[in-house]
């Protein structure tokens, strides 16, 4: 196996996370009279609703749903817990959500965590008067404060259904378009919402264990009258069937996840039986799932100073295909690698200038500004025992300091550079924020870019830092490369909140390779 090979695990993991924003995390304003909304409400009916969730056939995790009324409204608190097969591992994550809400489902205040292998994130918020939202962001160091001025009251996507249900938007061909925040991303984006169709779906309705076989069979069914939406944004399609109330019935995503509601023994013994499996086929697996093959090899790949790729499939408008090392001429993408010996960034550390000053400030998850942080970054790179602080040798060494110090494991996160200093763990995510914010750290301008590497004959997901060397040069800390190969193709920039787009690729891209 090559070295790529051996550093398998480290890849195409960023899709994971979309998961939890698909089917969990995605938050929502509504556009209503409150008053029409808060006399609806009055027939909500609360309950709890168990679901099994599912990675194409196989079962990978059970949600519980609960819906009660407060003292002036209503709470919900989703939580959902997942145990994803991916090259051979089983990444884990629990998505918790709890909202509170008035009489007229506007939100009160929320909080929001994500638990992983690598630590914790987590995201309060509460409104103050009508459009101002104080969200408070913990992920490793100190918690941080934002604020965001809104046009309209929040609610949060688990909410969403059960606003179009309240306000009588059940009609199919009813489409709406909604602001929707996401503290997973601490964006907000508008959301498309469309009533495709109605039908009656069955759904378990209680469970008996029998005792000959030693298993939970469904003893009762329900018939419950069901309407598809489908949530649209960025060119992704989110579809959901559900109640006259607006609970989740049915819901998948383009990942190939689904959840189905169904009697909760019935949910943990399909999650029992998915754990039983010794290993997972494609169709079950979230990497290999996703993963475009290539139709051709690609020959001495480390020694390629340039590769031409042609794309199809989607629409390419709006990603970040040209500039720096990428030239894109119609749907053919050209690569070149960066000659990393005649690389003259023409600056010493830290950057002297303020055009860059985005790409050089701490972030909620990217904590640049901690002195942990900053303290090793010049062990890394050996920092006072240089006069001169060479950009290009700085990246050299964080590249290698963090491909070494990381063991190379699946994880399932939002990821945080202190959680990740401090776990030593991850995967392409992990490597990606840790080195960002340990550059940041030294003056060194640094940024997040997602898109596919080649491996072993196919395409996978994958996120990697660039810095500023005169121009943006890509580095791969999970594969220890300064420069990173031509075989690197860049689609996103940014954060999490940039990085959702890349979702609209999936099960639409082809690469073909031409050399």
């Amino acid at each position: 196996m090559t070295g790529r090979g051996r550093n398998t695990l480290g890849v195409a993991i960023l899709v994971a996370w979309l998961v939890m924003l698909g089917l969990n995390a995605r938050r929502a304003y509504f556009q209503s009279e409150l008053t029409q909304l808060a006399e609806a409400a009055l027939a909500l009916d609360p309950g709890v609703n168990f679901y099994s969730l599912r990675m194409g056939d196989r079962a990978v995790g059970l949600a519980t749903s609960r819906l009660d009324t407060v003292p002036g409204g209503f709470e919900l608190e989703d939580v959902m817990s997942l145990e994803l097969p991916a090259l051979g591992q089983t990444g884990t994550a629990t998505a918790r959500t709890r909202v509170t809400l008035s009489e007229s489902l506007v939100m009160r205040e929320f909080h929001f965590s994500l638990d992983s292998e690598v630590g914790e994130f987590e995201a309060e918020g509460r409104m103050e008067g009508d459009t101002l939202l104080l969200v408070t962001v913990s992920a490793g160091g100190a918690p941080e404060v934002l604020s965001f001025r809104l046009p309209e009251p929040p609610i949060f996507a688990a909410i969403l259904p059960i606003r179009v249900a309240m306000g009588g938007e059940l009609t199919v061909g009813r489409e709406l378009r909604l602001p929707v925040f996401d503290p997973s991303t601490l964006s907000t984006r508008v959301v498309e919402v469309r009533v495709l169709e109605q039908d009656t779906l069955l759904v378990p309705d209680s469970a008996d264990f029998d005792m000959g076989s030693g298993r939970w069979e469904p003893a009762t069914f329900d018939t419950v009258p069901a309407w598809r939406i489908a949530e649209v944004y960025g060119g992704v399609q989110l579809e959901s069937w559900i109640d006259g109330d607006g609970r989740i019935v049915e819901a998948s995503s383009p990942l190939g996840f689904s959840m189905r509601r169904t009697e909760f023994e019935l949910a943990r013994q399909a999650r029992d039986d998915g754990r039983g499996l010794a290993s997972s086929p494609v169709d079950d697996d979230l990497i290999l799932s996703t993963a475009v093959q290539a139709d051709v090899p690609i020959a001495d790949l480390e020694e390629a100073g340039r590769l031409r790729f042609r794309l199809g499939g989607v629409d390419l408008a709006g990603f970040d295909l040209d500039g720096g090392r990428q030239e894109l001429w119609g749907d053919t993408l050209v690569v070149t690698r960066e000659n990393w010996g005649t690389l003259d960034a023409g600056y010493d550390l830290p950057y002297p200038r303020m055009d860059l000053r985005e790409t050089l400030r701490p972030e909620p998850l990217i904590q640049s500004d901690d002195p942990r942080i900053r303290e090793v970054a010049e062990i890394a790179t050996r920092w006072r025992q240089r006069w001169n602080h060479d950009p290009k040798r700085v990246a050299e060494d964080l590249s290698h300091w963090v491909h070494g110090y990381l063991e190379k494991s699946i994880t399932f996160s939002v990821p945080s550079a202190l959680q990740v200093l401090e776990g030593r763990q991850g995967d392409c995510n992990e490597h990606t924020v840790l080195f960002v914010a340990m550059a940041r750290s030294l003056g060194l301008p640094a940024r997040t870019a997602v898109g596919l590497v080649y491996l072993d004959g196919a395409f996978y997901y994958h996120a990697w830092p660039e810095v500023w060397m005169d121009g943006w040069v890509a580095v791969d800390p999970t594969f220890g490369q300064a420069p990173a190969d031509a075989a690197h193709i860049r689609f996103v920039v940014g954060g999490l909140a940039q990085q959702v787009e890349i979702v609209r690729l999936i099960g639409r891209l082809e690469i073909e390779v031409l050399q």
